[in-house]
């Protein structure tokens, strides 16, 4: 049996596997708590999986640790440790969501799956700075926002990897009204409005 589309991704059955498993889990508890639309369960690989998983893409080494903001329902966040099990079995992901529901959800995927990630229940603006390689969201909040939350929780060189929809031209020209920054917007493969946005640098502006 062939193994489900990865956006080209270059994985194992075994993480085919966990990644199904996931996806029972989050059709199951869906059914308690809104982690997903209903309407997009019908697509749910296409929708969320491969979305999500497309920004392992634009990680070209093995990150130390991931941070992933505003976690949800594990997307991108459980994606991203599934795949990092495999690829970086010594890469730490930190999945933070604010909602105590979703975070119960997120801890018995994490254990179920045996990933090396953790839940921390609280706002990303609270939370102490993590010193992260690599910070993601998807559909959190504005660009303006994710940079300050970013700033926070990268380390010195760390980047930035976020799925924006068809607003992505928008958000990044407001956000350079306070923030200095390079910017690259990847096409979505899973989307044709979408972009991923892959930022090295950035810095806030002068007021």
């Amino acid at each position: 049996m062939p193994l489900p589309n990865l956006v080209g991704l270059n994985v194992s059955r075994e993480t085919i596997e966990r990644l199904e498993a996931y996806v029972a889990l989050l059709v199951q508890w869906n059914k308690r708590i809104n982690l997903i639309s209903n309407s997009t369960i019908a697509d749910i690989w296409s929708r969320h999986i491969e979305d999500s998983a497309q920004i392992m893409r634009y990680c070209e080494s093995d990150p130390r640790l991931w941070v992933d903001a505003g976690s949800g329902g594990g997307l991108p966040g459980i994606v991203v440790a599934t795949i990092l099990k495999e690829q970086a079995p010594k890469s730490k992901t930190i999945l933070i969501e604010s909602d105590q529901r979703k975070s119960v959800f997120l801890r018995t995927v994490i254990r179920q799956l045996d990933l090396n990630a953790l839940v921390r229940s609280d706002r990303a603006e609270k939370i102490d700075p993590v010193g992260a390689d690599v910070f993601s969201a998807r559909a959190l909040m504005s660009l303006d926002g994710l940079l300050f939350l970013a700033q926070r929780h990268l380390n010195d060189g760390g980047k930035i990897l976020v799925l924006k929809g068809r607003t992505a031209a928008k958000e990044i020209k407001e956000a350079r009204e306070h923030w200095n920054f390079d910017v690259v917007a990847h096409p979505s493969m899973t989307d044709n409005e979408a972009k991923i946005l892959e930022i090295r640098t950035f810095e806030r502006a002068n007021p």
